[in-house]
C-alpha cells in the first residue's frame, strides 16, 4: 500500500519518496512511504508502538538510514548528510540535557558548536529562556529543575539556534497529565509564534488532536490516513483509524443495499441501520459500523433520526460534565453513550430500557475489522 499526499512535491519542505526501512533485510517496518510536509506545518506521526512512526523520525534526523527511497529537505536530498549537518532541532522524551552544565550552558551549546560570537550566544540564550518563561533559572543545574522545567529547557535548546525544522519524539511522555496538557499548549503557541516546521511523534491521540495541523496515523509501517484532526475524528477512512482516534462504538454487519454514498446494513442481531458508505464496495460486503458516543441521542423525537433503537441500560458512570452510559443495543452490550449532565433522563437507570437514535451522517460503514 503506497501512501500519497495532499501537498504537491514542489511545495514540500520535507519529502519522503517511496521510503522503505528494514532492519533485518526481510521485514519492512516502513513500507513505501510517500509523505509531503509543508514549511511551517505542525505534523504529528501518531500510532501504536511498532507502527513505524519513530523510525520515520529517526530517518529524517539522520540517526537511521532508509533501506530504499529518498528523503528530501528543502529541495535537497539528505541521505548522505550526517545528523549534525542537517540543521535540525531535536527534543526527546528523556530531555537529554547535559547534567554537568547549567541551563544557560545547555542552551548555549548548540550555538557554541556552530561558532557563533559570544555576544550573539548570550542574546539568543536570554531570548530562549524568555520564550519558555524561565528567565530566572539560567544558572540552575538540570537536576535542580522539575520535570516540566527540564522539558521547557529541552524545547528551548532545540529552538535556540533558530532551525527551520524541529523533530519531537514523545517529548511529553514523562510528565503528569496536567503538566503534559499545559506543555501541549505551550509548544503549540511557540510553534505559532516562530512559524517553525515541527514533526512530532506520539502514541497519545488527544495530544495529536490538540497540537497538530495534520496527523499521519501509522499502523504496520503504513500511513492509514493523513488529515487535519477534525477530519480524522469525524471522517475516519477505515476501522483502524476509527478505533485509534477517540472513543468509538462498533457494530458488525453486512451491507444489504448500497445507494451511492449511503447504505443499509443488517447487523448480527437482525437490526437494519442506515450509514454512510465509506469503505464498502458492494452488497454482501462485511462491514464495521463506526459511531462516536457523543453522537447518540437519548429518547429522540419520533422520526428525528433514521436509526432509532431500543437500548437496555447496563451501567452509568458519573463524570461531572457528562454521564458515561453503557447500554445494550443492536446486540452490543458495550455500546457507550456520552450524555451531557443537563440532559440526564429519568429512565437512565441500570436495568431500564430507553430509546436511542443517531443520524445516518454520523454512522460510517467501514472495512470489516
Amino acid at each position: 500500500m503506497s501512501q500519497t499526499t495532499d501537498h504537491a512535491p514542489g511545495s514540500a519542505y520535507v519529502l519522503f519518496e517511496n521510503v522503505q526501512k528494514s532492519y533485518d533485510g526481510e521485514t519492512l517496518v516502513v513500507k513505501d512511504l510517500n509523505l509531503s510536509i509543508a514549511k511551517g506545518e505542525f505534523l504529528t506521526m501518531l500510532g501504536p508502538s511498532g507502527s513505524g512512526k519513530t523510525t520515520c523520525l529517526m530517518m529524517l534526523a539522520g540517526f537511521e538510514s532508509a533501506t530504499h527511497g529518498n528523503i528530501v529537505l528543502n529541495g535537497e536530498r539528505i541521505d548522505n548528510v550526517p545528523p549534525h549537518k542537517r540543521g535540525i532541532g531535536m527534543v526527546f522524551q528523556n530531555y537529554a540535557l547535559f547534567p554537568h552544565m547549567s541551563v544557560a550552558e545547555n542552551l548555549a551549546f548548540p550555538l557554541s558548536v556552530r561558532n557563533r560570537p559570544k555576544s550573539e550566544i548570550e542574546e539568543k540564550v536570554k531570548r530562549a529562556l524568555n520564550m519558555v518563561e524561565l528567565p530566572h533559572l539560567g544558572d540552575r543545574m538540570p537536576a535542580q529543575l522539575s520535570g516540566g522545567q527540564q522539558q521547557r529547557v529541552a524545547v528551548a535548546r532545540a529552538l535556540v539556534f533558530e532551525p527551520d525544522l524541529v523533530l519531537m519524539d514523545e517529548p511529553l511522555g514523562a510528565l503528569d497529565k496536567n503538566l503534559r496538557e499545559q506543555m501541549q499548549y505551550e509548544i503549540r503557541h511557540i510553534h505559532d509564534q516562530l512559524g517553525v516546521t515541527v514533526v512530532y511523534v506520539t502514541h497519545d491521540q488527544s495530544e495529536a488532536l490538540t497540537m497538530s495541523d495534520r496527523i499521519a496515523v501509522f499502523d504496520d509501517g503504513v500511513i492509514q490516513q493523513l488529515a487535519p484532526p477534525s477530519e480524522l475524528y469525524e471522517h475516519p477512512k477505515n476501522a483502524f483509524v476509527a478505533a485509534f482516534i477517540g472513543e468509538n462504538n462498533t457494530l458488525k454487519g453486512t451491507v444489504e443495499s448500497l445507494d451511492g454514498e449511503t447504505c443499509d446494513v443488517r447487523l448480527e442481531d437482525g437490526s437494519v441501520l442506515k450509514a454512510q458508505a465509506v469503505n464498502v464496495a458492494a452488497e454482501g460486503d462485511r462491514t464495521t459500523i463506526s459511531l462516536r458516543p457523543e453522537r447518540v441521542a437519548v429518547e429522540p423525537e419520533n422520526g428525528e433520526y433514521p436509526n432509532n433503537f431500543e437500548a437496555e441500560v447496563q451501567e452509568l458512570i458519573y463524570l461531572g460534565d457528562h454521564i458515561r452510559t453503557r447500554v445494550k443495543v443492536c446486540g452490543n452490550k458495550e455500546f457507550i453513550i456520552k450524555v451531557p449532565n443537563a440532559q440526564r433522563n429519568k429512565r437512565m437507570q441500570a436495568g431500564e430500557t430507553m430509546r436511542v437514535g443517531w443520524a445516518m451522517e454520523d454512522c460510517h460503514a467501514l472495512n470489516a475489522s
